[in-house]
């Protein structure tokens, strides 16, 4: 039998001055190595989502943000040989509030970015970041633009 995660991860979508603030993954992720993601990861057990979301932001780039509103719940499933996967991903508006900008070290990411809609539209996204664009810019009135 196949076997069944299931991971909960929570995101920050941090627009300032008309950017988007990214994370390029890390090779110690080798699938996904050199794409851009939105800053956030893996809520531990027994963890609020929000403080994952303020606890991941802060790892993986040095930033400190305020939650604003729900963004976004996504959900995914991807079958593989050997087991099948299910993501949900929970997106948090965000603002910045203090920090420097900084890359992780060691971490899921090795560098952190701030892109117009442009420039990220040219980087090889995974499909969270792309969710996170459209979120961040759509002109229906959701996002931060």
């Amino acid at each position: 039998m196949k076997q069944q995660i299931t991971r909960i991860a929570a995101y920050g979508l941090i627009v300032q001055e008309g950017r988007i603030l990214l994370c390029r993954i890390s090779s110690l992720l080798p699938k996904d190595a050199g794409y851009w993601t939105l800053p956030g990861g893996g809520i531990d057990f027994g963890e609020d989502p929000v403080d994952a979301m303020l606890r991941e932001v802060a790892e993986e780039s040095g930033l400190l943000v305020r939650p604003c509103a729900l963004a976004a719940v996504d959900s995914l499933t991807i079958e593989e040989e050997a087991r099948a996967f299910h993501g949900i991903r929970i997106i948090y508006h965000a603002e910045l509030v203090g920090g420097a900008l900084r890359n992780e070290v060691d971490g899921s990411t090795d560098q952190c970015a701030w892109w117009t809609y442009a420039e990220a539209q040219r980087l090889p996204l995974v499909d969270l970041a792309i969710a996170g664009l459209e979120l961040a810019f759509s002109t229906n009135g959701t996002g931060a633009t």
